[in-house]
């Protein structure tokens, strides 16, 4: 392999940005072909074990291949659903932004549900979560909180959830029993790595610092350690509350920043494009792209895909994999006519 050949030259890390570059090329590469060889190796072990069963009949043996069988479908399900994700982005980490509608306490407790679905979703897969900042309801629940969802392919199958999430139950804050509908926000942006140059000027930004918020008690900071940023040419407002020093929240602010700003200018290169602009949906309330239902009956209906599933436990445990799937497979035409 030529990048390989590089690699192996003495004068390889002479230039750091290029032994990056090439470095990460290197890694993307291996995590197409190494999965490749595995399936082609299960494959032809299982090819094997078929021909020793046309010749000796073992039930433990059919078993196994059975067993085998089911795994190697599976593994080429997933590679199958990876060729999806072909836009340069797809392969980076999350950052996924949930925030409450309208609805108080009920809203608060729904985006607080969504945030444990999408951290349990993540653990599932392997993916490490860093929380980067979150805002405590009155009550109960979170009025927001954005996360870091850090693993190969984060953003790409993550970018399916962006829009509003809708809950029908009942409340267990009303104390009539009533049946209520709330709404969440999700957005998901791509998390901007070091060798993408987003400059922000020191001029450019707006710093407040405030106390944390909270429940009270030991957690809540007794000094302004917060930090709010605004980035005042686009008006974009990040915030972190989450660590004891002041320093530390506005480096994970300036991060969501910079995310964010790296999500305008792709925006502003989709957005020329007439099919992905017909595909859009507004991330707004009253435009839900998922509802799900508790009572009368237990339902989640994606409203993108058609895609519904009764056992709303799985999804909310994290089983949220046949959703994603599916409006990668629909979208998957209009994803490759937007690479830039």
């Amino acid at each position: 392999m030529a990048l390989e050949n590089e690699m192996a030259e003495a004068s390889f890390w002479n230039l750091q940005d290029r032994a990056r570059d090439v470095v990460q090329q290197v890694k993307l590469l291996k995590g197409w072909v190494e999965p490749w060889d595995d399936l082609t190796a299960r494959v032809q072990s299982a090819r094997e074990l078929d021909e020793l069963l046309a010749v000796e009949d073992d039930a433990a043996m059919a078993r196994e291949l059975d067993a085998d069988v089911a795994a190697i479908q599976s593994a080429l399900e997933e590679f199958g659903l990876r060729t999806l994700l072909r836009l340069p982005d797809d392969v980076r980490d999350a950052q996924l932004e949930i925030s409450s509608g309208a609805g108080g306490t009920e809203a608060q407790d729904w985006a607080q549900m969504l945030m444990r679905m999408y951290t349990r979703w993540a653990e599932k897969r392997g993916y490490s979560v860093e929380l980067l900042d979150l805002s405590e309801g009155e009550e109960a629940g979170i009025k927001g909180a954005v996360l870091e969802i850090k693993g190969q392919y984060a953003y790409g199958f993550l970018k399916a959830e962006s829009g509003v999430h809708r809950l029908v139950r009942i409340s267990p804050f009303d104390a009539q029993a009533r049946r209520h509908t709330s709404f969440a926000s999700v957005f998901i942006y791509p998390v901007v790595n070091d060798e993408i140059n987003i400059e922000i000027r020191d001029e450019d930004i707006k710093m407040d610092v405030f106390r944390a918020s909270g429940a009270g008690g030991q957690h809540v900071n007794k000094t302004s350690s917060a930090v709010r940023l605004t980035h005042i040419p686009s008006g974009i407002v990040t915030t972190s509350q989450q660590e004891r020093s002041q320093l530390k929240n506005r480096g994970h602010a300036m991060k969501q920043l910079k995310n964010k700003l790296y999500q305008r200018e792709l925006e502003k290169q989709m957005a020329a494009k007439a099919a992905m602009d017909a595909n859009k949906m507004d991330v707004t309330f009253g435009s839900q792209i998922r509802s799900y239902v508790f009572q009368p009956y237990t339902m989640v209906n994606d409203h993108r895909t058609e895609l519904k599933i009764a056992d709303i436990e799985k999804v909310m445990l994290g089983g949220i994999d046949p959703f994603i799937e599916a409006w990668l497979k629909q979208s998957g035409d209009v994803s490759d006519g937007s690479a830039a």
